[in-house]
């Protein structure tokens, strides 16, 4: 009797040890310890997507401006993802200036090739704008072709050399601000002809424009771009760019140039500096075009209120 009472106190005595050791294991304190860490996750991811999609915002606004006014004015389902493209765009557009050596510039632009393919994966890179090119990419169903297809026309960008002529110019803006536009049309869901062959257009006349707005930044560094055909028609030299004559050969290859970018013209931004450098008699190098017009946010809004872009 003695030793059955001994045995079933140690049952009990071991049964308490045992619910003390499992209390210590689910303790309240352990509880919200284990909470607490899952919060902090929690917040950490959260805090890296805020950084990822700020870095890009930021990114976009101090380097391609106008873009940057335009989203702010896209419905916010796809604001974001716009802000991605564009910003995925800065940086490829970047390397060219920043790098000094064409074979650094062609490692980056693989990089880029390589995060493509990860993001595609379900494995970005952890790089912000990667983060939220893959984001854009998973929501939208974005076409990859049109990706890669910006990437390969930077790098052959990274040859540093003129446009041998305005084919040449239409050609890589079709394939880098074309494709930029198209990929912004299927954030909203569009994907048929007519869409593409707007966007066809715009992009070329954004990127003739760009070139435009663009030479005397280069010319300051002894750079020209623009297409030889048009300055040799006009017995303008790359030097006359690179000392900014505003000689009336100039002008000429600047009005051709521009009148170009015209006929492809379907965007307010685009419109707008058109009708500045003609007010400047298509002196590209006038002091009134190198200053933002403050008046483009209020006229997309307005356009964007009108619903006539």
């Amino acid at each position: 009797m003695a030793a059955g009472i001994s045995v079933k106190h140690g049952l009990l005595r071991n049964k308490t040890s045992l619910y003390r050791a499992l209390h210590r294991q689910i303790s309240p304190s352990s509880v919200c310890l284990q909470r607490a860490a899952g919060v902090q996750r929690v917040r950490a991811a959260s805090s890296a997507t805020t950084d990822s999609q700020t870095y890009c915002m930021e990114l976009v606004r101090s380097r391609d401006y106008d873009g940057y006014v335009s989203s702010l004015l896209l419905p916010e389902e796809v604001r974001r993802s716009s802000l991605a493209l564009r910003a995925f765009n800065v940086e490829l557009a970047q390397v060219k200036d920043s790098v000094s050596q064409k074979t650094i510039g062609l490692m980056r632009m693989q990089f880029w090739k390589a995060a493509i393919e990860e993001i595609y994966r379900d494995e970005p890179p952890n790089q912000p704008v990667s983060a939220e090119l893959w984001r854009a990419v998973r929501k939208h169903d974005l076409t990859k072709r049109w990706l890669l297809r910006i990437i390969t026309e930077r790098e052959t960008g990274l040859d540093d050399r003129a446009y041998r002529n305005l084919q040449e110019l239409e050609t890589y803006s079709e394939n880098t601000q074309s494709s930029l536009v198209y990929l912004l049309l299927e954030c909203f869901g569009l994907k048929n002809v007519h869409a593409d062959h707007a966007a066809s257009h715009i992009g070329k006349a954004q990127g003739i424009v760009t070139c435009l707005r663009a030479t005397p930044y280069h010319s300051s560094r002894r750079k020209v771009y623009l297409p030889m055909d048009v300055c040799m028609l006009h017995g303008a030299s790359q030097e006359d760019f690179i000392r900014g004559s505003r000689e009336q050969k100039v002008r000429d290859v600047v009005y051709d140039i521009a009148s170009h970018a015209h006929v492809h013209l379907q965007h307010v931004v685009l419109e707008d500096y058109l009708q500045r450098v003609r007010r400047a008699d298509f002196d590209i190098f006038h002091p009134s075009l190198k200053n933002r017009n403050p008046l483009v946010p209020f006229q997309l809004y307005l356009r964007s209120w009108k619903k006539s872009y």
